[in-house]
């Protein structure tokens, strides 16, 4: 699916900015608890006023540490008319957009029916989220995009959702996240990826969500940090699943965007797969090609949090194994952990690699022109 976005340099010569860039990962907030309404029937309205939602993590739903909450914020992104960090447009374009010259933001909405275990309810709010993203965000700032949401526990459900959305230029990409019941690879899972790849549509695996089981593999952490460095921890369980499912034999022409959890982990991962692939490999015979190859050839990966070794050329060691071609810039506006475009890149870089940076390897994997 290809989506032509107009007026991209009229918008970045009125804004004045040096250099124009795509925003891969943007988060929009609900004003209030209620906003969903108009987008749900009304027999979930009574619902969520009688039973609320029943997570798969039991009590807990959202940041479970305290430096999270609430919902990671940047404490300067509050907008000025109330209501929480992300959910103003008027005060993203004023804060964020304009003064970065982003002509391509990508809306990845968290707080949504995903890891819902009643799958009907799930299925209707990721659609209400869908369609407010629609109607709040895309429909007023052409230069934002959404991300079909979908309850991924459900695949028909999800799988019809997103076959609900193809074509729509308002959607980029299907968004799932790291955490769910089971590793991403899993056949459950499969009728999403079989709707993206009809629909043309890569999907985004954002860190963080809750599945029901503890978020290390060996039990809750004690602090905030632990549960900050294990989204990397997840995204590898993720990544490995689908490699080793035989996801990418399945589904050749899917493509999947590592969001939040950093990439200067993919070379050594790759590595590990390979080798323990040459001595088992018999056990997975679907995996007919070194791991590696699959990684590179299906995965691009958002920036933030971009990698920041001590020297620079460690850093581009690890993009130039990765590609130059497959790192999306990105700045988890409105969180604290925020990655200024200005201060991203280290000196050195080329003009070639630092314009597909940021801009060109998104309007690539998005389609658009």
């Amino acid at each position: 699916m290809n989506i032509r976005v107009s007026g991209l340099a009229d918008k970045a010569s009125a804004i004045g900015a040096k250099t124009a860039i795509a925003d891969c990962d943007i988060h929009p907030a609900r004003a209030t608890r209620t906003e969903l309404y108009p987008y749900l029937a009304k027999r979930w309205h009574e619902h969520l006023e009688s039973y609320d939602r029943h997570p798969y993590q039991g009590m807990m739903e959202g940041p479970p540490y305290p430096k999270a909450q609430p919902n990671a914020s940047r404490r300067d992104a509050y907008p000025p008319e109330g209501g929480p960090q992300g959910s103003s447009l008027s005060f993203m374009q004023q804060q964020h957009l304009d003064p970065n010259n982003v002509v391509l933001g990508v809306l990845n909405p968290l707080q949504t029916g995903q890891g819902i275990r009643n799958h009907d309810l799930a299925a209707a709010l990721c659609s209400a989220i869908n369609d407010w993203q629609i109607e709040k965000w895309t429909s007023k700032d052409l230069r934002l995009k959404g991300s079909i949401i979908v309850g991924n526990e459900d695949g028909p459900s999800a799988a019809a959702e997103i076959r609900k959305r193809a074509g729509d230029r308002n959607f980029v990409q299907v968004l799932l996240l790291s955490r769910n019941v089971e590793p991403l690879g899993q056949r459950r899972y499969w009728p999403i990826y079989q709707a993206a790849e009809e629909a043309g549509l890569p999907v985004g695996i954002h860190a963080f969500g809750f599945g029901g089981n503890p978020i290390t593999a060996s039990g809750w952490p004690s602090f905030y940090i632990e549960e900050m460095v294990g989204h990397a921890q997840c995204q590898q369980t993720a990544l490995a699943s689908l490699v080793l499912e035989g996801v990418f034999e399945r589904f050749p022409k899917l493509k999947m965007i590592m969001i939040e959890a950093g990439f200067g982990w993919a070379p050594s991962l790759a590595w590990r797969l390979d080798r323990c692939w040459r001595r088992l490999g018999s056990e997975v015979p679907h995996v007919k090609r070194p791991p590696s190859e699959y990684i590179r050839d299906h995965i691009f990966w958002t920036t933030q949090p971009m990698e920041d070794p001590e020297r620079r050329d460690h850093l581009f060691d690890v993009i130039d194994w990765i590609g130059w071609d497959k790192l999306l810039f990105a700045t988890d506006y409105p969180h604290w952990d925020y990655d200024d475009p200005s201060r991203v890149l280290p000196p050195g870089v080329s003009e070639a690699n630092r314009d597909a940076f940021y801009l060109g390897n998104a309007r690539k994997v998005y389609g658009i022109a």
